[in-house]
């Protein structure tokens, strides 16, 4: 079935506004976007900033009255509103359409992050077959890439890991395969929790292999490597407990992190840190080091 899309350009202080009304209009879903090309990469603590151009665009059933629903919008607007656009949008299997653009990511000589639905590159490398579902990890980010690149450089054999922030457990699943004893996960996302340890499975894994938990629930004994991708926000506030998560003499992995935020990373962690290695790709870097 088709939908009916409608766009509509506003300034930041109309979007909140525009966005209640074009739902109580009957919109099945609403995004905001950039529309002056003014990127945002992460808001600062307690902030949620918009762009200075934002377009709005409400997704429709196909078979409604633009006429009279664009009224009902303005209706509940309570003013008249900018200059709008109705969009066709034909339907398509949006899962087959980013499946037919994922391709296997070569991480190190020989290990690969490979679609589950196709055949690994090389069959000799170590080869993680995932499929991230609604969870973050695919290996295409750069601060995953970065991380991935990082820990095929190690040597992991018989360590204990914490995956912290796992996603789809691309960085748990990929120590075990090379060899570390045991594999910790973390993630506030429920969705994470479940695509971590269904992406273990299809690696050949026992789910008791990589066991995840909620931060509330997670062990607090530390291990000899903890890899944390996230966002430079929450990596700094989440200092003194990663840090305590790291036997001494152990590494940490941090990314997630744009290169201006280099400085409040480094500060959060170099009283116990000791940084060796920081790694840059795009606007991104990855940071390592070892527990003091």
């Amino acid at each position: 079935m088709p939908w009916l899309q409608l766009r509509i350009n506003v300034t930041p202080e109309q979007a909140p506004a525009v966005e209640s009304a074009a739902l109580a209009a009957g919109a099945q879903a609403v995004t905001l976007e950039d529309n002056a090309d003014q990127p945002i990469f992460e808001p600062a603590l307690g902030e949620t900033p918009l762009w200075s151009d934002t377009r709005i665009t409400a997704l429709f059933e196909a078979d409604i009255s633009t006429d009279e629903t664009w009224q009902k919008v303005q209706n509940h607007y309570g003013e008249e509103l900018p200059h709008h656009h109705w969009h066709v949008l034909e339907d398509k299997d949006w899962e087959r359409e980013w499946i037919k653009n994922y391709h296997p990511i070569q991480c190190g000589p020989h290990f690969w992050i490979c679609p589950s639905w196709l055949s690994p590159p090389d069959p000799n490398a170590i080869n993680l077959l995932l499929d991230p579902g609604l969870a973050f990890g695919t290996g295409t980010h750069p601060t995953t890439f970065m991380c991935l690149e990082w820990l095929a450089q190690q040597n992991v054999k018989n360590l204990e890991l914490i995956d912290y922030g796992c996603g789809s457990g691309i960085l748990g699943i990929a120590g075990l395969l090379m060899g570390a004893n045991s594999a910790v996960g973390v993630d506030i996302d429920p969705q994470a929790l479940l695509a971590t340890q269904e992406n273990a499975v299809r690696n050949g894994l026992a789910k008791e292999a990589f066991p995840v938990f909620m931060p509330q629930r997670a062990p607090k004994e530390p291990v000899d490597m903890v890899l944390a991708n996230i966002l430079a926000g929450p990596l700094v506030e989440l200092a003194p407990a990663l840090i305590a998560l790291v036997k001494s003499g152990g590494k940490i992995c941090l990314s997630g992190v744009l290169g201006t935020q280099r400085t409040s990373i480094i500060s959060a962690y170099e009283h116990a840190i000791e940084f060796t290695e920081v790694r840059e790709k795009d606007e991104w870097i990855c940071l390592a080091g070892i527990k003091k």
